[in-house]
């Protein structure tokens, strides 16, 4: 079982930034991918980053150039750094990690984007 924990998120007026944690409870390093998904109201939960065991990377049109998934083997722990934030960022974002084809889902941290 992995367990996975974020923080981070909070109210930010547009144009400002915020950085997302998932601290994983099994070391990163083990774990073939990590992500982050996030889900507004209403809507289907959409993929916004995934960073690989190797390092690639690869982000959602929507976020490109403005959102930088990272990760810390050695602190076990997944960040999203989000600059420039829009109100259509506003969701509930969630970090998953897939480990030998199974699925762990964090409980999701809110955030809100003001005009």
């Amino acid at each position: 079982q992995v367990q996975l924990v974020e923080s981070g998120g909070g109210s930010v007026q547009a144009g400002g930034s915020l950085r997302l944690s998932c601290a994983a409870s099994a070391g990163i390093g083990g774990i073939n991918a990590m992500a982050w998904y996030r889900q507004a109201p209403g809507k289907q939960r959409e993929l916004v980053a995934t960073i690989l065991s190797g390092g690639s990377t690869n982000y959602a049109d929507s976020v490109k150039g403005r959102f930088t998934i990272s990760r810390d083997n050695a602190q076990n722990t997944v960040y999203l750094q989000m600059n420039s934030l829009k109100p259509e960022d506003t969701a509930v974002y969630y970090c998953y990690a897939n480990r030998y084809g199974i699925g762990f889902w964090g409980k999701g941290t809110l955030v809100t984007v003001s005009s």
